[in-house]
């Protein structure tokens, strides 16, 4: 579509309303992992750090494809290995600090991957220096290639009391909903275009089943 039709406030709706699937409706995240350039020692010939350090996980919203299962078997018996596929809204990163990089480590569950791929995708409309999506490709670490902490939600099976995520909470532009901090930034309404719902976000928890069946939706308003 041409310039003369597609303005900076039409994109700014679609990455408004990029932001507002993966982070209202979806509620997918994953915890990600960054090497720590100052804390890393980067070797003087090879340019290679050998012992990685990371900084402080980062909790980031997206659209998570996750592959089945593969096992594959060698002389030594055989491996289970997962891939995956995370689409990261390119503004949110932008507005957030955050820089993603092949050779980074991120978890989903209880499975901890390696960035393999980081290309910068889905242009918008041909404007080349609007980006919609990031896609990342994870490939399963080898146990003991990176070791941390898991972060729920991980599985039913498990008995930690982050296993089950019972709560989700909207973040619809506003900077702090009931969890805390979302750094969430809506352009639009950060550019006095559109208001700021009447309404704060909504949520699935507990709070919206008075019969303590399970979590259900629970709007305040």
């Amino acid at each position: 579509m041409g310039r003369l039709f597609l303005t900076e406030r039409e994109i700014n709706l679609i990455n408004d309303l990029a932001k507002e699937f993966v982070k209202d409706v979806v509620g997918q995240k994953i915890y990600y992992f960054s090497i720590s350039n100052i804390k890393s020692q980067v070797h003087d010939v090879y340019e290679e750090s050998p012992d990685k350090i990371f900084e402080n996980p980062i909790e980031i919203d997206a659209l998570v494809k996750y592959s089945p299962q593969d096992v594959r078997t060698n002389r030594f018996g055989s491996e289970e290995y997962y891939s995956i596929e995370c689409y990261l809204q390119f503004r949110d990163l932008l507005d957030k600090g955050i820089t993603v990089s092949e050779g980074d480590f991120f978890s989903y569950g209880t499975t901890f991957f390696e960035v393999i791929k980081a290309p910068r995708t889905d242009v918008i409309f041909g404007q080349i220096e609007h980006k919609s999506y990031i896609t990342i490709t994870g490939k399963q670490s080898r146990k003991g290639q990176f070791l941390s902490k898991v972060f729920g939600p991980t599985s039913e099976e498990y008995s930690d009391a982050d296993a089950v995520q019972t709560t989700y909470v909207q973040q619809r532009g506003f900077a702090e909903n009931r969890l805390g901090v979302t750094g969430d930034v809506r352009e639009l309404q950060k550019k006095g275009v559109l208001d700021a719902p009447i309404t704060g976000p909504a949520e699935v928890s507990p709070s919206g089943d008075p019969q303590s069946v399970g979590s259900a939706f629970y709007d305040e308003s």
